[in-house]
């Protein structure tokens, strides 16, 4: 590749978008899985079902990884189709915090068998669906959130589960209990277009650690197209589409 007419940022994009440099990010996430024994990957991207051929592309990567690894125990978990209700604010009402005190404990032996589920929102939605992912990502030792950036920042599906989930490090960073989840590794895997990505890979990879989880190296990566954030052209979308599925080799699923 000829660099010497081309600008840093050009020379960037052109890197970062070759098929080797991702290829090598994702054999590294490979790698490191083949270590681990139950695995939970969490899609949090959506699309219309009325394009039924047109998976997420975060949502596409994660079953590629997963078909890397035929004989792991993989679950994905796609939080997109779950009825999970928006956090209640608990952390900062009148009264103080009492988010993840042990009266908002999920009393459920079939939804919390490990019965370290304490939320309020769980309690007075009674078709909350969160448990589903509690009692999944209990029963792991490597958890991905796979989220793609919108406006600078992650989707609305991944913001309202973190939010939802705050009681696992209030437990141990406000109440002074156990880290629940202290042995379990996670990352975050987050694709966009053409704004803040990196900066966005930064603060949600300081969100995982502050709940208390493992973050190694290899589990967390970004990918946006481009780096020009004034380019919102309809052939600049379509280019992201033709060159993610050069880049990571994957193509829509039917």
């Amino acid at each position: 590749m000829d660099f010497v007419n081309l600008s840093a940022q050009v020379i960037l994009e052109k890197i970062e978008n070759s098929p080797i440099f991702y290829k090598n990010k994702v054999n590294r996430i490979i790698s490191y899985l083949q270590k681990k024994e139950n695995i939970l990957f969490l899609t949090t991207s959506n699309r219309w079902e009325g394009h039924p051929d047109d998976m997420p592309k975060s949502t596409q990567l994660a079953h590629h990884i997963r078909e890397q690894l035929p004989d792991k125990n993989i679950k994905i978990i796609d939080v997109t189709k779950l009825k999970i209700f928006p956090c209640e604010g608990n952390v900062s009402s009148s009264k103080g915090n009492s988010c993840g005190v042990k009266a908002a404990l999920l009393k459920d032996k079939e939804k919390d068998p490990t019965g370290f589920h304490r939320c309020w929102a769980s309690i007075n939605n009674k078709n909350d669906e969160l448990w589903k992912i509690s009692k999944t990502l209990f029963e792991s030792d490597t958890v991905v959130f796979f989220a793609s950036v919108r406006w600078g920042q992650t989707n609305m599906f991944y913001q309202k589960l973190i939010e939802r989930l705050t009681w696992i490090e209030n437990r141990h960073v406000t109440l002074g209990e156990d880290n629940i989840v202290k042995n379990i590794d996670a990352g975050i895997i987050l694709l966009g277009q053409n704004y803040n990505g990196k900066s966005v890979l930064s603060n949600q990879k300081k969100v995982l650690e502050f709940f208390g989880f493992k973050i190694p190296e290899a589990l967390s990566f970004n990918w946006q197209y481009s780096s020009d954030i004034n380019d919102e052209s309809l052939s600049c979308y379509k280019a992201a589409i033709r060159v993610f599925a050069k880049v990571f080799g994957i193509f829509a699923k039917k």
